[in-house]
């Protein structure tokens, strides 16, 4: 990026975080949270608002004295990605930047 901030549509980023899961199968918060280029404080609603949906799934997990947030799509949610999302992005493609990539 050239020093400005970049500006990513709610529905991009949900489907960016479903894709990702759906790649990677289940991740810990803090992968899923990197991976997608986000910030949890900023994002962790779009993160809760998908599970109380329906469509990715989390599970806390004891790992000694820590506990670890796991994620992992759901049926319903790799469903919605390709009958409401990616048709969505054919009509409304993502903005290219600078280099002519796709801003994820």
């Amino acid at each position: 990026m050239s020093g400005t901030a970049s500006y990513r549509d709610r529905i991009y980023i949900i489907k960016d975080i479903i894709l990702i899961l759906v790649q990677y199968g289940e991740l810990n918060q803090t992968a899923l949270v990197s991976f997608c280029g986000l910030n949890l404080k900023k994002h962790k609603s779009i993160l809760e608002e998908l599970e109380s949906n329906g469509l990715i799934q989390s599970e806390e997990r004891h790992l000694g004295k820590r506990i670890i947030t796991m994620y992992k799509p759901t049926a319903k949610g790799i469903e919605f990605c390709k009958t409401i999302l990616d048709p969505y992005e054919t009509l409304f493609p993502r903005k290219k930047n600078d280099s002519g990539k796709k801003e994820i």
